[in-house]
C-alpha cells in the first residue's frame, strides 16, 4: 500500500468500525439493523462522504493525508466494538470518575459513559472451528438469538452431524430459554452413533473454548451529534493553542475543511445512533397480560361453575399440585362442603389461585366482576428490564407511589441470576437513568431506599444527592443471632454479636415527608410482652389517615395491652436510626416453601421489608421495586395489605425457573404461594400463641395482573427498514435530512383507509397469539391505559373504560394514541 494511502485507509476502517461495529451473528434486531447500517454506508455514506472530501480538497491538495491522520485520530477514540460512541480511547479512558466543580452544584459526579443509554452486556459470538484433544469442533451460531436485555442466560448446546469430509463435529449454539439446558449425555449418545468416542472432559472444554469470546456493553448515545461536535471543537480548541500562534489564511483555510468534514461525518453518524434512541424510547406495547386472583372473589357468581367446567380446568389443578398447594389425589367435589346453611367453599381452598390465561376465553367475564378494575387489582407484576418499565409507567403512576425499594446488583460479580460485575463507569450509567425515571413516580411525601454494599454505596450516595434533599445511611445486618425473643418480636437487643459484615440502606426523601415509627416491645407491660406502640407522623400535604396496628391488625385492645400514641398533622417528625442491628433473616417462605421448590432465599428478609414498608406507607399505599429479584418486596407488601408493582427481567419471573442447583420457585411462583396464604409467622410464634393466632399472620387472598412489556429487541426485530438508497431526494440535504422517512418502521399493523381518511390498526399484525380471543398476545386496553395515564374502570371486547368515564375503542383504537407505537421520526 502507497505511503500516501496509509491514512486514508485507516480513517475509511475507523468509520467502517464506528457505523458497522464487530461482525456478529445470530438472530436478533439489532443484527438487522447493523446490517441495514452497513449496506447505507457502503453504498451511501461512504460514496457521497468521499466525493466531498475530494471537492473540498481541490484548493488544497497538499492537505489531504493530514487531513485523514487527524479525522483518524479523532474519530478512532469514540467507538466501541459494539458500534457504542462514547469516550473510548480518550485521556479519560482510565479514569472512570471525576469531580467536576459547576457554577450551580458544589461537587458533581462525572463518568466516561454518562451520556449513553445502557442497553445490555453481551458476548460477540461468532461461529467457530476449534480442535480440543485432536477432537475437531465447529460451533455455529448463525441463528443465535441474542439476549432481550441484561438477563443472565447461559449458552447451550446441541449436536448437529458429524462432517465425514473434514472429521469436524458440528454443534448449534443458543442462549438458553424456559429451562432448556445442554444435555451432556444425550450429545455423547449422539456423537457415539455417529462413530465418534467423545468423554465429558473434552466437551466441556470445547464449550469452554467457544465461550471465551469477547463480551462488550451495549449502549446507546443520548445525543451523538452534540457530543461528538463538542469534543470536535474542544480537540481543535486544543489544536489550535497547542500549536503555533500565527495561522496563514491557507492553513486556516485547511483547517475549517478539516472541521467541515469532520461535522459531515457526525451527521451521518449520528442519524443511525438517534434512530436506536428513538427506539429506545419508543412507548412499548404491553403483551402477554394475565390475572390471577383467588377462588373466593369467584365463588359468588356465574363463572365459578364455568371455571370448573371449562376444559383446561385439569391444567389450572396441574398447577396447583406443581406448586404444592394440593396432592395428587385432589378431586373437584373437594372444592366444596355442606352444612346446615348450604354449600360453600371449603376453607382450605378458598386462596387457591385462578390464573386467567388458562381461561382466556372467560377472562372478560371474570373482570367484568370488579367495578373499578385498577382499584381492586392488589398489584402489577411486569417482566420487563427496568428502564423500559419505568418509562412504560411515568403516566399511569406519575407521582402515585408512596415507596420505593430496590436492592440494585452491587457490582461483586455473583449476587443475581443475571449479569453484576460491570465496570464502575457502566453501573453508574444503569442506574442513574433508573433513578431519575423513578423519582417522577414518588408522591411529595414518598420515601426511596437504596439497598447497596461497600462495593457500590460511594457511588450510589453521589447519584442520589441531586434527587433528594434528605439522605440517611443506614447500616444494617440481616445475620443477627435468632433466639427466641427473635423470633416472636423480629427483634434483637442492640449490640449483641453485631457483625461487621452489613449492608447499607440510603433513606432518601424531601423536605415534606411521611414516616412511621415502630416502637420495641416493652417488656414489662404484660405476660405476653406485647407492646408495641406504632407512632405515626403525616406530613402537612396529605389529610390525616386513620392510625392503626400495622404490626398485628388488632382493632380492640383488651386490658391494656396494647395502646396507640396519636399524633397531630404538623407535629415532630422522627427521622430513621441509622444502625439496625435487629432484623433477623428467618421468613415463614424461606422455611415453608424452600422445602419443596428449593426457593432461593434472598439478600434480604421479608422481616426487613416488613419494617421498610411499615416505616414509610400506610394501607392501600404502592410499593414499587424495579430490581425485584424472587420477589421478597412485593410478597412482604402484599402481606401487609398494600398495593404494589414489581419489575424483573430474568427467567426466574416464571412460576419456575432453571438455575445451577435445578428447578426453583420463581417470582410468579412465590406470588401465588403468597395469595395461597404463604404464612409469615415463625413455627414457634404459633406453637407458644396458639391464641394469638386468629390476629398474626397472613390468610390469603388477593388479585393481581402480570404481563410482559414490549422490549428493544422486539421492536427492533419488527421493525422494516426499506431496502432504499440514502439519497433519493436531489433536493434534500443528505446530512441533515431524516433518512428513515421513507421506511415502514412498524407500520405492518395499520391500513390506511382512503375513502374514510382513516387509520386503522391490527395488534394482531405485530404480535399474533391465536389462543386470545381477538388473536393478539397485545394488551391493548393496558397499553392505552399507560399512553393515556388513565386508569382502567372496565374492560370489554369493544372498548375500555377509563376511572373517569371516557372510553376508547379497542377494535379501532385512536391513531394519534398508536402512532407513537408503531412508527416514529
Amino acid at each position: 500500500m502507497p505511503v500516501k494511502d496509509q491514512h486514508e485507509q485507516k480513517f475509511f476502517k475507523a468509520l467502517n468500525d464506528i457505523f458497522v461495529g464487530a461482525k456478529i451473528e445470530g438472530d436478533s434486531g439489532f443484527i438487522n439493523l447493523m446490517a441495514i447500517k452497513s449496506r447505507y454506508y457502503q453504498t451511501g455514506v461512504f460514496p457521497h462522504l468521499k466525493k466531498d472530501i475530494d471537492s473540498a480538497l481541490v484548493r488544497f491538495p497538499e492537505f489531504r493525508e493530514e487531513l485523514f491522520d487527524k479525522l483518524y485520530t479523532f474519530f478512532h477514540r469514540y467507538f466501541s466494538e459494539s458500534g457504542s460512541i462514547y469516550f473510548r480511547y480518550t485521556s479519560l479512558h482510565q479514569n472512570l470518575y471525576e469531580k467536576v466543580y459547576t457554577d450551580d452544584r458544589d461537587v458533581i459526579l462525572f463518568w466516561k459513559t454518562h451520556m449513553l443509554y445502557y442497553v445490555k452486556t453481551d458476548r460477540i459470538f461468532r461461529s467457530v472451528s476449534v480442535e480440543v484433544q485432536e477432537t475437531k469442533f465447529f460451533f455455529d451460531a448463525s441463528k443465535m438469538s441474542l439476549k432481550k436485555a441484561n438477563e443472565k442466560r447461559e449458552v447451550i448446546y446441541a449436536f448437529r452431524r458429524f462432517q465425514e469430509e473434514d472429521g469436524t463435529l458440528v454443534f448449534d449454539v443458543d442462549y438458553s430459554d424456559r429451562g432448556r439446558v445442554t444435555k451432556v449425555d444425550e450429545i455423547l449418545k449422539e456423537t457415539k452413533k455417529a462413530g465418534q468416542t467423545l468423554n465429558e472432559d473434552t466437551l466441556s472444554q470445547a464449550f469452554r473454548v467457544f465461550e471465551k469470546q469477547s463480551e462488550v456493553d451495549f449502549f446507546i448515545n443520548k445525543d451523538a451529534r452534540s457530543f461528538l461536535e463538542e469534543q470536535f471543537n474542544l480537540w481543535m480548541y486544543q489544536y489550535l493553542f497547542e500549536g503555533q500562534n500565527i495561522w496563514s489564511a491557507e492553513r486556516l483555510g485547511q483547517l475549517q475543511t478539516l472541521k467541515d468534514i469532520a461535522y459531515k461525518v457526525i451527521d451521518f453518524i449520528s442519524q443511525f445512533e438517534d434512530e436506536l434512541a428513538k427506539i429506545w424510547n419508543k412507548p412499548k406495547f404491553v403483551l402477554n397480560s394475565h390475572y390471577v386472583l383467588t377462588l373466593d372473589k369467584l365463588i359468588q357468581s356465574n363463572v365459578f361453575e364455568q371455571l370448573l367446567k371449562h376444559p383446561n380446568y385439569h391444567q389450572q389443578v396441574q398447577e396447583w399440585q406443581s406448586l404444592g398447594f394440593v396432592d395428587e389425589n385432589f378431586k373437584l367435589e373437594m372444592l366444596v362442603e355442606k352444612d346446615l346453611t348450604g354449600e360453600m367453599l371449603h376453607n382450605q381452598y378458598k386462596h387457591l389461585p385462578i390464573d386467567t390465561k388458562f381461561f382466556p376465553d372467560l377472562e372478560l367475564e371474570i373482570l367484568a366482576l370488579f367495578d373499578n378494575l385498577d382499584d381492586q387489582l392488589d398489584g402489577w407484576l411486569i417482566h420487563s428490564e427496568n428502564y423500559q418499565a419505568l418509562a412504560s409507567l411515568q403516566k399511569k403512576f406519575h407521582q402515585k407511589i408512596q415507596c420505593i425499594y430496590i436492592d440494585p446488583p452491587f457490582n461483586t460479580g455473583n449476587d443475581f441470576d443475571y449479569i453484576d460485575n460491570y465496570q464502575d463507569s457502566t453501573w453508574l450509567s444503569i442506574m442513574d437513568e433508573r433513578l431519575k425515571l423513578s423519582k417522577s413516580l414518588l408522591r411529595n411525601n414518598g420515601v426511596f431506599w437504596l439497598h447497596l454494599d461497600d462495593n457500590a454505596n460511594i457511588y450510589g450516595k453521589e447519584l442520589l444527592k441531586p434527587l433528594y434533599s434528605q439522605i440517611t445511611e443506614i447500616i444494617f445486618d440481616t445475620n443477627a443471632t435468632k433466639d427466641e425473643e427473635a423470633d416472636l418480636f423480629g427483634y434483637k437487643s442492640f449490640g449483641d454479636n453485631f457483625q461487621l459484615k452489613h449492608q447499607t440502606l440510603f433513606y432518601c426523601r424531601q423536605g415534606s415527608y411521611f414516616f412511621q415509627k415502630l416502637w420495641k416491645p416493652n417488656r414489662n407491660t404484660t405476660e405476653l410482652g406485647l407492646g408495641w406502640q406504632d407512632l405515626i407522623a403525616f406530613n402537612k400535604i396529605d389529610n390525616p389517615r386513620k392510625i392503626v396496628d400495622f404490626d398485628f391488625k388488632i382493632e380492640q385492645w383488651k386490658n391494656g395491652i396494647f395502646s396507640l400514641i396519636p399524633v397531630e398533622v404538623g407535629e415532630k417528625i422522627f427521622p430513621v436510626g441509622d444502625i439496625w442491628n435487629d432484623i433477623f433473616s428467618f421468613t415463614q417462605s424461606e422455611m415453608r416453601v424452600s422445602e419443596s421448590f428449593g426457593f432461593a432465599a434472598s439478600q434480604k428478609s421479608e422481616n426487613l421489608l416488613r419494617r421498610i414498608i411499615q416505616s414509610s406507607s400506610v394501607e392501600s399505599d404502592i410499593i414499587l421495586d424495579y430490581f425485584l429479584g424472587i420477589g421478597t418486596t412485593i410478597a412482604a407488601a402484599h402481606k401487609l395489605h398494600r398495593k404494589w408493582i414489581g419489575v424483573e427481567m430474568g427467567s426466574h419471573f416464571n412460576e419456575f425457573y432453571q438455575s445451577e442447583d435445578g428447578q426453583k420457585l420463581g417470582t410468579l411462583g412465590r406470588m401465588k404461594w403468597v395469595l395461597y396464604g404463604d404464612a409469615s409467622m415463625s413455627v414457634l410464634e404459633i406453637n407458644r400463641r396458639p391464641h394469638l393466632t386468629r390476629d398474626l399472620g397472613w390468610r390469603g387472598g388477593g388479585f393481581f395482573k402480570y404481563y410482559d412489556l414490549e422490549q428493544y429487541e422486539d421492536v427492533l426485530k419488527r421493525t422494516k427498514y426499506e431496502d432504499s438508497t440514502l439519497f433519493e431526494n436531489p433536493n434534500a440535504d443528505p446530512y441533515h435530512s431524516y433518512v428513515f422517512l421513507r421506511d415502514q418502521k412498524m407500520l405492518k399493523g395499520v391500513e390506511v383507509d382512503t375513502e374514510e381518511n382513516r387509520v386503522h390498526f391490527y395488534p394482531e399484525r405485530l404480535y399474533s397469539d391465536p389462543t386470545k380471543p381477538n388473536g393478539t398476545s397485545i394488551d391493548l386496553a393496558e397499553t392505552l391505559s399507560q399512553r393515556t395515564g388513565k386508569w382502567i374502570k372496565r374492560i370489554t371486547a369493544d372498548y375500555v373504560e377509563f376511572a373517569d368515564d371516557t372510553r376508547m375503542s379497542l377494535t379501532d383504537p385512536d391513531w394519534q394514541t398508536i402512532k407513537p407505537l408503531v412508527w416514529w421520526q
